[in-house]
């Protein structure tokens, strides 16, 4: 493989591992308040219900 070859495949892997480990960096967890968190798990529960019955 030509130099040129391996110079964009090595800027290529080198761009999604950056991209990868920016995207890593800027998540945050939200902060919920017990209500929202308690719906949420309400919300999972019934899917899990419905998807156990539709099988």
């Amino acid at each position: 493989m030509p130099w040129y070859a391996w110079l964009i495949l090595v800027v290529a892997i080198g761009s999604i591992v950056g991209g990868l480990l920016m995207l890593k960096d800027s998540a945050k967890k939200l902060p919920l308040t017990e209500e929202q968190l308690k719906r949420v798990h309400e919300r999972n529960a019934e899917m899990d219900a419905k998807e156990a019955r539709d099988r």
